[in-house]
This record gives structure tokens, C-alpha cells and sequence, in this order.
């Protein structure tokens, strides 16, 4: 739940407002309906979707998606799984009185663990998320990512935390001008990885 929520939360921040909700939706659509946790979750995806919308300049759609993300998260503790609430009630509250508001002034930025994260920020567990969310909003094939993503924990759960795949994975997430070059890369890195596991299958 944690990886999840920084992963969003940075994705947020970084600006990919449509993005941040997929670093969410898996885990909220396998929580029981009515819990702290599910009302956390779909109140932030409300949230996000409210501020896209507002960005898009889809007043109505951003009022009633602020109006739904507040009755989520109004019962909601201060500071629930370290997220910072009491900011987000509030900016919520005036995007709903006028959405406009967008126009004038950033959105805010979302609080985790008490700093505003970004994805340079984030540990491995976040950001082996935010790379599929990134491939899928950016336009690449996810299925690398994934793959690399799979290969990276196999390697830290080895010992191997100097791991290509690591590595890879977090230039993949951080590096903006070069995420295409290290894409390919690690697309590589994916395909030579493959070959090897087939040609040791085939031995057996």
C-alpha cells in the first residue's frame, strides 16, 4: 500500500495528473468497499481526476468530481497513511467553488511521510511502479517495463542491488530528456535476459 501511494503521490507531483490514478487503481479495486483505506484511495483518484479535468478546462466534470473526492476523504483522519489531508479537503473545497481556480494557480502538491515527493525522490518499491505508469502514459510498451521490473526484484532478492535492471529502471523513471535511449536499453537488457532463460530451459 505504501509503494502505491508514494509512487502516485510523486507521479502527481511531477505533474501527470491523468497518470497518478494507475499507480492506484489495482490496489484500491482489491479493498472491500467502505474501509479507511478504500475511501483514501478513491478519494485521491477523484482528486487527481478533478484537477485533470480542471487543466482540461472541463469545469462541470472537475466541480463534481471535487464535490465526489471530498465526501471520500472528509472522515478521513489528518494525516491517514501519512498522507497529508487537511491541504487536499481544502484545495478540493475551492476548485468545487471555482474551478477556474486552476487557471490562476498550480494545483497543490501532495504531502507524503511529510515531504512533497517527486519521482527522483522515490526508493526502488515506488518507483518499479511509477516505470510501468510512466511507459503507459508516455507511450511505450509496458511489457518491457514489467519484465525489467520482475527481473530487478529477482536480482535484489540475490543480493545484487548493482543490478542493470535496477538501475535502468530508476534512469527509466527520472531521466526525461534520455528516457527514450534508456528504454531501448533496457529493452535490450530484457530481450538478451530472455534468450538466456530459454537457452537454459532448453538444456533441461
Amino acid at each position: 500500500m505504501d509503494d502505491a501511494l508514494r509512487a502516485g503521490v510523486a507521479i502527481y507531483n511531477d505533474g501527470y495528473y491523468h497518470a497518478a490514478h494507475d499507480a492506484w487503481e489495482d490496489r484500491w479495486l482489491e479493498l472491500e468497499e467502505d474501509t479507511d483505506d478504500e475511501r483514501l484511495l478513491h478519494g485521491l483518484i477523484q482528486f487527481t481526476a478533478a484537477v485533470y479535468h480542471a487543466r482540461e478546462r472541463n469545469w462541470d466534470g472537475a466541480v463534481g468530481l471535487a464535490e465526489s473526492a471530498s465526501e471520500y476523504l472528509e472522515d478521513l483522519p489528518a494525516e491517514y497513511r501519512e498522507v497529508d489531508l487537511p491541504p487536499v479537503r481544502a484545495y478540493l473545497e475551492a476548485l468545487e467553488s471555482d474551478p477556474e481556480l486552476i487557471e490562476r494557480r498550480r494545483p497543490i502538491a501532495l504531502v507524503h511521510h511529510g515531504d512533497g515527493p517527486t519521482v527522483a525522490d522515490l526508493e526502488f518499491g515506488p518507483t518499479a511502479i511509477a516505470a510501468v505508469v510512466l511507459a503507459e502514459e508516455l507511450g511505450y510498451d509496458e511489457k518491457p517495463i514489467e519484465q525489467a521490473r520482475g527481473y530487478a526484484r529477482d536480482d535484489l532478492e540475490a543480493g545484487d542491488d548493482g543490478s542493470r535492471f535496477i538501475t535502468l529502471l530508476f534512469d527509466f523513471v527520472r531521466e526525461d530528456d534520455h528516457r527514450g535511449i534508456v528504454y531501448q536499453r533496457l529493452t535490450g537488457h530484457v530481450e538478451r535476459r530472455n534468450a538466456r532463460e530459454e537457452d537454459v530451459e532448453g538444456l533441461f
